[in-house]
C-alpha cells in the first residue's frame, strides 16, 4: 500500500505503508546481520591475532640415552655386513630416505615429494668409501614386514630405490646366511639392475 500527497511547492510525497510481515522479515534480517557481524568479529579476534610466543609456556622434554643404538638383531646383522662389505663400503644404520634420495626431480612438487619420504628409513645404507655415493640400501625384514600396511610401505620404498637406481637388498632369516651367500646377494642385486 502507498499514499501519494501533493505538497504546497508542487512536489509529490509518497508514503509507503509497510505490511507487518515485511517488518518482521526486516527485523529478522537485522538480527541475522548482527549475529554474522558479531561472529566475524569474534573469529578475527580469536584466530587472526598474532600469538606472542612469550605468552606460550614451552614444554621442556627430558630424555635418557639409549643403552644401545641398534636392537640385538640389527647389531648382529651390522657386524655380519661389516665383515662382508666393510672393506669397500661405509655402513650407515637407520638411514633416512631424505638423506639418500633427492626429491628435486623436474616436473614434480618437491615439497610433496619430500613429505612422501620424510620419516621413512631403511635399516642400512652402504656407501662407497672413496666417493660416499650410496651404492646399496638394505632392509632386515622381521615379523613386522608381514603386516599389510608394512608390505605396502615396503613396495613403495622398493619402487623409489629402483627409480633412483640404488639396489634395495632385503634379508630375512639372516642367522642362517653365510657370509658368502650375503656377498652373492649384493653381487646379484647390483647386476640385475
Amino acid at each position: 500500500m502507498h499514499k501519494i500527497t501533493l505538497l504546497k511547492d508542487g512536489a509529490l510525497e509518497v508514503l509507503f505503508c509497510v505490511s507487518p510481515v515485511i517488518i518482521k522479515l526486516m527485523n529478522n534480517l537485522f538480527y541475522i546481520a548482527v549475529i554474522c557481524i558479531g561472529g566475524l568479529g569474534l573469529y578475527i579476534e580469536l584466530f587472526s591475532k598474532k600469538t606472542n610466543t612469550a605468552e606460550i609456556k614451552k614444554t621442556v622434554y627430558k630424555y635418557h640415552a639409549k643403552q644401545y643404538y641398534m636392537t640385538k638383531s640389527e647389531g648382529e646383522f651390522f657386524r655380519m655386513l661389516d665383515k662382508v662389505a666393510g672393506d669397500r663400503y661405509y655402513i650407515f644404520p637407520q638411514a633416512h630416505l631424505s638423506a639418500v634420495l633427492d626429491e628435486k626431480v623436474t616436473g614434480q612438487n618437491w615439497k610433496a615429494a619430500f613429505k612422501h619420504i620424510n620419516g621413512k628409513s631403511v635399516d642400512y645404507v652402504l656407501c662407497d668409501k672413496q666417493s660416499l655415493k650410496p651404492v646399496y640400501a638394505v632392509e632386515l625384514d622381521d615379523y613386522t614386514h608381514t603386516y599389510k600396511n608394512r608390505q605396502e610401505r615396503d613396495q613403495e620404498v622398493e619402487r623409489m630405490f629402483q627409480n633412483a637406481g640404488i639396489p634395495l637388498v632385503r634379508f630375512s632369516n639372516y642367522k642362517s646366511l653365510t657370509e658368502d651367500e650375503m656377498a652373492r646377494r649384493f653381487f646379484e642385486a647390483k647386476n640385475i639392475r
